[in-house]
């Protein structure tokens, strides 16, 4: 693998320490290895999309093979979810993503950090959802306000070829920002770096474990710069005691992590191209993008005490480019060999995708040209979708200007028909449309409020699509 100059080559290969060895399990002068898998923001792709990417048939494929791998050379596979499972594709929505859950424990995840989109439900649909999860929904720092009690578990422990090995769950606490307020009436949601280090501490005293994880939902800000958002994990592994968690699986900014210098990602990461994780204070810190696109693997090597980390990379699932020729057709080719479907996962996922499907191919509508809902473009700029979306809002409500948020578009739609799956794909929240009343004033005070500055204007470009009556902006 060939990474940035400098810290990274080496850093592969730095050890971590991983606290006092005298109270610990593990065989001195004894070499394990452990192979951490890894995925997050999966919001509901349980099927291949229509080119025939990702999809939990192909992950399972995948998965087991490197579980095959890993235990002929003696090692173990831990399997983890950055969570926001929930979320994204009708099919699954309307289903309360029950095919997915089932379809992870086909796979054989381990455990799951509780993302925010796992609150787009009200507590007893998530509640459900463990019920379906043979694995642990984790995070710290999410707390009963009536009890003072945390709602989910904070941790959880495996033995996996002799070690010892905790995983923690912590979860962004702008959740309550960004979701349904009618769901949080009694959640609160603490700071997850304050969570962290009381729950590293309490294990290192109470359970001892080999080695400390953290899967988490808080996402990934080069150098620490998080804008509007809470901070990240970056800013945690910095707060914490140096090498205290051996890897931080992540998601939440849909990211996949690979470092093109320190501190700062690659732009345009190319599907099966070498990926370095980010490191911060002796901390791995790695992302595997979103939707089950990649599967990420990091093979570590633990000897006395010490966490090393031999070979990470993001394994592709199927992941196409667009490929145009000199006659001007064009076809989708695959950026690695192709992975099969798992005839099991899709025996028991074909009865949950048929049934998505008969509600959602109603005819609805007809566009005559592509409608811009990706979002690495409506999260920055005015896109034509935000548009006609703003445009419809102030046609039912009679109002003269409208915004909404750019992170509310969540897909783009095709020139042809419109189905019902097409519009829940674009908005599948099921958010309700407001009216309020404002005098001029009040307009200009609410632009200086959320513009008050240079970044501050080009934040409001990011996060909001406008559109005034008769005129655009």
């Amino acid at each position: 693998m060939h990474y940035f100059k400098h810290s990274v080559a080496l850093a592969l290969f730095a050890a971590l320490s991983l606290g006092s060895l005298s109270a610990q399990a593990y065989e001195q002068d004894k070499t394990y290895k452990i192979t951490i898998l890894h995925t997050n923001d999966h919001h509901g792709h349980f099927w291949r999309n229509d080119y025939g990417e990702y999809g939990l048939a192909a992950q399972k494929t995948l998965v087991d093979g490197i579980r095959k791998e890993v235990a002929a050379e003696g090692g173990s596979v831990l399997l983890l979810s950055g969570g926001d499972i929930n979320t994204g594709v009708p099919e699954s929505d309307l289903q309360d993503a029950e095919p997915d859950f089932r379809g992870m424990n086909l796979i054989g995840y381990d455990a799951m950090a509780v993302g925010n989109h796992e609150f787009d439900n009200p507590l007893s649909v998530l509640r459900q959802q463990e019920k379906w999860a043979k694995f642990p929904f984790l995070s710290a720092n999410i707390y009963q306000k009536s009890t003072g009690e945390r709602l989910f578990k904070p941790w959880a422990l495996f033995k996996r070829g002799g070690l010892k090995i905790a995983v923690i769950g912590l979860t962004t606490d702008d959740t309550a920002k960004i979701g349904n307020p009618e769901y949080f009436t009694d959640i609160e949601f603490r700071k997850p770096a304050e969570e962290a280090k009381l729950v590293i501490q309490e294990l290192q005293q109470n359970e001892k474990p080999d080695v400390i994880l953290a899967t988490t939902h808080m996402g990934h800000y080069d150098n620490g710069n998080y804008g509007s958002n809470a901070p990240g994990d970056v800013e945690m592994a910095r707060s914490l005691p140096a090498g205290s968690l051996a890897m931080i699986v992540g998601g939440h900014s849909q990211d996949p992590v690979c470092m093109a210098a320190e501190n700062k990602k690659q732009v345009d990461y190319v599907p099966g191209t070498p990926c370095a994780p980010d490191r911060q204070n002796g901390i791995w810190i790695v992302q595997a993008h979103e939707w089950g696109k990649y599967v990420g693997r990091a093979d570590f090597e633990f000897r006395n005490g010490e966490m090393k980390l031999v070979h990470y990379q993001l394994i592709p699932v199927n992941l196409k480019k667009k490929v145009t020729y000199d006659n001007g057709q064009s076809e989708r080719v695959l950026y690695t060999p192709q992975i099969a479907e798992n005839p099991q996962m899709m025996s028991l996922l074909t009865p949950f995708q048929n049934k998505g499907k008969a509600q959602l191919q109603v005819k609805i509508g007809s566009v005559n040209g592509h409608l811009e809902g990706d979002r690495s473009k409506v999260r920055f700029v005015q896109t034509n979708m935000g548009h006609l979306l703003l445009a419809a809002q102030m046609a039912r409500s009679n109002a003269d200007f409208a915004v909404m948020s750019g992170g509310g578009i969540r897909d783009s739609i095709e020139a042809g028909d419109i189905t019902y799956k097409d519009v829940m794909k674009v908005q599948p929240f099921g958010n309700v449309l407001t009216y309020v009343d404002m005098s001029g004033k009040e307009v200009v005070d609410y632009l200086t409020a959320v513009a008050p500055d240079e970044v501050g204007f080009r934040r409001l470009s990011a996060v909001c699509q406008r559109q005034f009556r008769g005129q655009r902006r």
